[in-house]
């Protein structure tokens, strides 16, 4: 017999409580040190997540958001457009359903030259994340 058919709690995956999260209550911010970035964190530890964070960016036309790193990494999505992402000194064009990792501490940016909005989810995770700006060669 395992453990899961004489104990029953090892059946539950875990203690953490199901989040249904509308659109409606996801709130976007501006980007500070980016031109024509926006964010919403879909899901995180506020909701209850224990491991990561989803969020959801959206790049104006013209949008760019200057080189800098992340101490942790981030796994991304593209949900909509294309748009160039710069990652460690080479560049690459991503447009819907491409998806990318960005290792944590790895210089990278974004720029969006075409005419229509860009988006993309990005997961983290949870925890403290220091960003650093990078100045312009």
């Amino acid at each position: 017999m395992s453990d899961a058919d004489s104990n029953p709690e090892a059946n539950r995956a875990s203690d953490t409580e199901p989040v249904v999260k509308r659109a409606s209550d996801v709130t976007y911010e501006t980007v500070g040190a980016a031109d024509g970035m926006s964010k919403g964190v879909l899901i995180d530890a506020s909701d209850g997540a224990p491991n990561f964070a989803v969020r959801r960016f959206v790049l104006e036309p013209g949008a760019s958001v200057p080189k800098h790193t992340n101490e942790v990494e981030h796994e991304q999505y593209v949900l909509s457009g294309s748009y160039t992402v710069g990652i460690e000194g080479d560049e690459y064009e991503v447009a819907a359903g491409d998806s990318l990792l960005v290792p944590a501490g790895a210089v990278h940016w974004y720029r969006n030259d075409s005419d229509e909005e860009g988006a993309f989810l990005c997961a983290v995770p949870n925890g403290d994340d220091s960003i650093e700006l990078l100045e312009e060669e």
